[in-house]
């Protein structure tokens, strides 16, 4: 079929490369490594898949026109970015030029399920490179690869990548630069036949390939069996994830505590030291009370989430995490949903927007919208450090059995907390929405590897980078806001109570305290809410530049955990352990829903459901806790 017209090649003299891929194979680390900083990302017009486009210059100076299309398992889609990306290849979408070259970047130590997507693609009779990318890992783990018979049976050129070397893509642009593609007018082939019959004959084809071309070593895949007999029973499969997810974090409190008083001293130390160098004024209060009490009282929590990212990268890189997936695609179905909600609910660990933005691969609307809708009930690590700061002020450092660190039992029950109402929220969905057919979950299980400790210590590394720029920018920023709501207008004469009580933000704590008081929460907490809707470790801030202001003599040294624990009970600092369990989300969580789903309707239930849920519990455990006598 000739294109149109309106399908023409892009225009301008620039090669148009379109990077195809599955997810994870490794397709946008390429894009990266290959385009650098000349990118520009944005929305495809009427959805909300993100659109990523990029220029290079060859070696031999081809202009190259670069889009990185989003992951895809087949151009038969079962998701808006497989729609998206098909739509693409067929010249269906509207000012999206057909591409001159569709480069299939492939996973080398992966290349069974990898290769379906790679015939599909050539069945489009667009002019098409294989690009075998992570060829370094492929042989360190015994993979052999006759390219030369790859690309016979294909028939497509085979060209080696390694996307996270700095020359890693050498050899693709020098092909590029040899190829004669600039001037092609591509032809298209609609896809055709019985879905049933082309998966099948697919799989056979790849099978055939793959016996030809590829060799892996025996003992690798009797190796895996062995491990997956465990990983994947049924029973001690569940048994063991448990397992590690207590294990986690109880090492978040145990293996933090040293560097953590480290950096908690260093701030004091710093505190002391202004306040005793520079005269009595409104800089010192801003330096002392404002940056070094409000930020420097968030940096502290920084070991513990290295720790608990450094476990996320470890089972990441090491092959279980897709197990994980599938291990919980029977327990997950029990609440409506799927093991392809796994991935997403995992990533919002981290942070929620991933999260809601990794709900894009799940191919039914119903089953996307309830896992966007529950994902910021997974504890993501905003929250770690106001769970740190009021569990290391209000429960005892002991050891439980002789083995088990009390704190990171409270922690564990913290997080296994966040998942079980995430659940149970997706049943009660289930329950009152539209009746579903459940797709059953699909995926090829990854080899077993040893974690690379180059992509542990960059990954580690950019997670310490991203927090520490979210304490110099946002939760600077708002810092130095709070201080300045908190320190103007100042107290009047003869004023007997601290200045931060006559202050604008005094005044908005003791407003909001009128509705916040039944669940326990004081003047102070109600401040620190606020600026913990752009995020949630700002409450940490908050509270150490409210708290520093409050003080007087020799409390204005003092520690936050110290000062909080003396001054709140037990039972205000439960409810406030609740209240980040559902805590409505940040405003950046909201904007990304709202982009998601295309809708106000969906953020404004989300908002609503998430402060009922958080006031609710908050005020039964808040009341439990006073009749136990804690209040």
């Amino acid at each position: 079929m000739t294109t149109s017209a309106s399908n023409q090649p892009a225009s301008g003299g620039a090669l148009h490369v379109a990077l195809l891929g599955n997810p994870n194979c490794g397709k946008t680390a390429l894009f990266n490594l290959m385009t650098g900083a000349r990118q520009k990302v944005a929305n495809y017009a009427g959805v909300t898949v993100e659109r990523k486009e990029g220029w290079l210059t060859t070696p031999g100076g081809k202009r190259v026109r670069m889009l990185d299309l989003p992951g895809a398992y087949s151009l038969h889609a079962q998701s808006l970015d497989e729609a998206v990306t098909r739509d693409v290849l067929l010249g269906r979408r509207a000012g999206e030029p057909l591409p001159q070259l569709v480069a299939c970047v492939t996973d080398a130590t992966h290349l069974r399920l990898n290769l379906r997507l790679v015939l599909e693609a050539r069945n489009l009779g667009l002019p098409m490179v294989l690009v075998l990318n992570m060829t370094d890992m492929a042989r360190k783990q015994g993979i052999v690869i006759d390219e030369a018979v790859l690309s016979r049976e294909l028939g497509v050129p085979v060209i080696s990548t390694v996307a996270v070397k700095a020359d890693g893509a050498q050899d693709l642009l020098q092909w590029i630069d040899a190829d004669q593609l600039k001037n092609a007018v591509p032809e298209k082939k609609e896809l055709q036949g019985d879905a049933a019959q082309r998966v099948l004959a697919l799989h056979d084809e790849v099978r055939r390939i793959l016996d030809l071309a590829v060799k892996t070593p025996a003992v690798q895949l009797a190796r895996d069996d062995k491990i997956d007999a465990i990983v994947l029973h049924p029973v001690w499969g569940l048994v063991l994830l448990a397992a590690l997810l207590f294990l986690i974090f109880q090492a978040v409190f145990a293996w933090a505590a040293v560097p953590m008083d480290f950096i908690d001293a260093t701030t004091a130390s710093a505190a002391e030291w202004l306040n005793g160098h520079m005269a009595d004024g409104p800089l010192r209060s801003l330096l002392a009370d404002g940056v070094i009490a409000g930020a420097g009282g968030v940096i502290v929590f920084l070991p513990q989430i290295l720790i608990l990212f450094f476990f996320i990268l470890v089972l990441e890189d090491s092959g279980y995490l897709p197990r994980a997936a599938f291990l919980l695609d029977r327990v997950m179905g029990t609440v409506g949903l799927s093991g392809r909600s796994f991935i997403p609910l995992l990533s919002s660990f981290a942070c929620a927007i991933p999260g809601v933005m990794a709900a894009r691969s799940i191919p039914s609307w119903r089953d996307r919208l309830v896992t966007i809708m529950i994902a910021p009930l997974m504890t993501c690590s905003a929250r770690l450090p106001v769970y740190a700061l009021l569990i290391g002020a209000f429960i005892p450092e002991r050891t439980i059995g002789g083995l088990f660190n009390l704190q990171g039992l409270v922690l564990f029950a913290l997080y296994i907390a966040g998942i079980v109402s995430a659940m149970a929220v997706a049943y009660v969905a289930k329950r009152f929405g539209a009746r579903q057919g459940r797709a059953a979950l699909m995926m090829e299980l990854p080899a077993y590897r040893w974690p690379s400790i180059r992509s542990l210590i960059i990954g580690l590394y950019e997670r310490a980078i991203i927090f520490l720029k979210r304490v110099g920018g946002i939760i600077l920023a708002l810092t130095i806001v709070l201080w300045f709501l908190s320190s103007f207008p100042g107290a009047p004469d003869g004023a007997t109570e601290p200045a931060i009580t006559y202050s604008l933000a005094g005044r908005i704590g003791e407003a909001m305290a009128l509705v916040f008081a039944p669940i326990g929460f004081n003047w102070q907490i109600c401040i620190a809410l606020v600026p913990g809707m752009a995020a949630r470790e700002v409450a940490v801030s908050a509270l150490g530049t409210v708290y520093a202001l409050s003080a007087s003599g020799d409390d204005t040294a003092a520690q936050l955990g110290p000062l909080i624990a003396s001054q709140w009970s037990l039972a205000t600092a439960l409810s406030l352990l609740t209240w980040f369990i559902f805590a409505p989300q940040c405003l950046a969580t909201l904007a990304t829903v709202r982009r998601e789903t295309n809708s106000w309707k969906y953020v404004a239930i989300m908002a609503a459901y998430l402060f009922g849920l958080a006031y609710i519990a908050c005020l039964i455990v808040y009341h439990v806790a006073v009749a136990l006598g804690w209040g």
